[in-house]
Parts: structure tokens; sequence; C-alpha cells
């Protein structure tokens, strides 16, 4: 697994997953909030399959 995502994108994911994953433990938005385990793992493990399906890579191309 090569490393596909970096940056502000890995920043965004953690925090777009915790949020919704508190916000289901308050149960604020329901079950549908624990889809916020998926942007939270990806940003922490550093890679999307998604990503590497379409090409992408947000990660600094080291020289």
């Amino acid at each position: 697994m090569k490393s596909n995502v970096g940056g502000a994108d890995k920043i965004a994911r953690i925090v777009f997953g915790a949020l919704l994953i508190g916000l289901a433990l308050t149960g604020v938005i329901g079950a549908w909030g624990w889809i916020g385990v998926l942007p939270l793992a990806t940003g922490l493990i550093n890679f999307c399959p998604a990503y590497s399906i379409f090409g992408i890579n947000t990660c600094k191309l080291k020289k």
C-alpha cells in the first residue's frame, strides 16, 4: 500500500471523520454518523482505495 493521502487532505479526513463519529455517539445524527469511520481510517493510514482507483495522489512527491 503506497501512501496517497497527505497534507490538508489528511487533516480534513481525520477532523471530519471524528466529528461524524462524535455526532453519532451523542445521538445528534443517528447511525449514519458511523460512516465517519471511513474518512478517519483513511486519514490515519494515509491510504484511500478510491484514490488509487482514480489515480489521485495528494501526498508530496519525494525527490
